[in-house]
């Protein structure tokens, strides 16, 4: 297959309301599946909630996640993906046989496959886990799809990793824009009330949806990501007031030139479509700057400097 079409959306969860964060999933999945596209991307823990699961006890991020094997969120979405015949990826907190607890994005194939994907870099609970392995894998439609989600994207690293292991497309769920991040000249908390108030005014939080807390933080660095290492990607967020702070969603698929084909700046929930051409995979810059690597010079990029920090203490150092 040359050409695919793909969604991404962005969509305002309900925190741990997994039957109506749900219920907006399968909304969105049949206008994917009427628009004739093949795969759809939803947000970060959009199925259980992102921002209040840090003020959870063990015990209650334990009764919202789920195993994948037997959660009925699985069960559901898995379903939903045979019927429409379209790939659905979505993400959670999933709990394993042992007790273990992870930030979560599963893919649902509709051929009856699963791929799931442990972010990397953990820090919404210190009761959560983080991730060891990178993950791809093929798709029935032709190209393999990697997972990084939202901070595992920062590391340059592991976006190179999961292109190096032969990825064509990165899939992206984040939860991001107007958090306050510790960086003096990066994004910073935007006014709820403008979130609250978006029916009357919509131009002042579509303002901040575009601006320096919301898409021109993202066009820093996002798009490099796509471009330097020869890959679309499909970037899908939370919008709105999410427990204290709001997102900017942005919802976009980039491609491997790091261009965007498709985007939304809407103070609402959206959906983006893009038709992703992957014959412009073999020739484009990203790949070719790989072809051109020297690995016997990269010694040094796998070794510990001293100043590394666990996932938690990187995301909230004041340094």
């Amino acid at each position: 297959m040359k050409s695919i079409k793909i969604a991404t959306v962005q969509f305002n969860h309900k925190p741990g309301d997994k039957n109506y964060n749900l219920s907006v999933i399968e909304s969105f999945c049949r206008q994917v599946a009427a628009k004739k596209a093949k795969m759809v991307v939803f947000p970060e823990m959009c199925i259980t909630g992102y921002w209040h699961v840090r003020n959870l006890s063990k015990k209650q991020i334990a009764e919202l996640a789920e195993n994948l094997e037997s959660g009925e969120s699985i069960k559901k979405l898995q379903k939903l993906s045979e019927e429409l015949n379209i790939m659905i990826g979505a993400g959670l907190i999933e709990k394993t046989k042992k007790g273990k607890l992870y930030n979560t994005y599963v893919v649902l194939s509709p051929d009856g496959k699963r791929f799931s994907h442990r972010k990397l870099h953990c820090f919404i609970s210190p009761f959560m886990d983080s991730g060891n392995e990178y993950t791809v894998f093929e798709t029935p439609f032709g190209f393999k799809a990697g997972i990084l989600i939202c901070y595992d994207n920062n590391i340059i690293e592991n976006v190179r990793i999961t292109a190096l292991m032969g990825a064509d497309v990165i899939i992206a769920p984040h939860q991001t824009g107007g958090c306050n991040s510790r960086s003096p000249f990066s994004m910073k908390p935007i006014d709820p009330k403008l979130w609250e108030n978006r029916q009357n005014d919509p131009m002042s939080i579509e303002k901040e949806i575009r601006g320096p807390n919301g898409r021109e933080w993202l066009m820093r660095w996002l798009p490099s990501r796509a471009h330097d290492n020869g890959v679309f990607l499909i970037f899908s967020n939370g919008i709105g007031y999410d427990d204290g702070e709001v997102r900017t969603g942005n919802a976009m698929v980039i491609d491997c030139y790091g261009r965007i084909i498709n985007e939304t700046s809407q103070a609402k929930d959206d959906i983006v479509f893009a038709e992703i051409d992957l014959t412009m995979l073999e020739k484009c810059t990203g790949r070719r700057w790989i072809r051109g690597r020297r690995p016997d010079l990269y010694e040094l990029i796998s070794k510990k400097t001293g100043n590394e920090l666990e996932p938690r203490a990187a995301r909230f150092s004041e340094q």
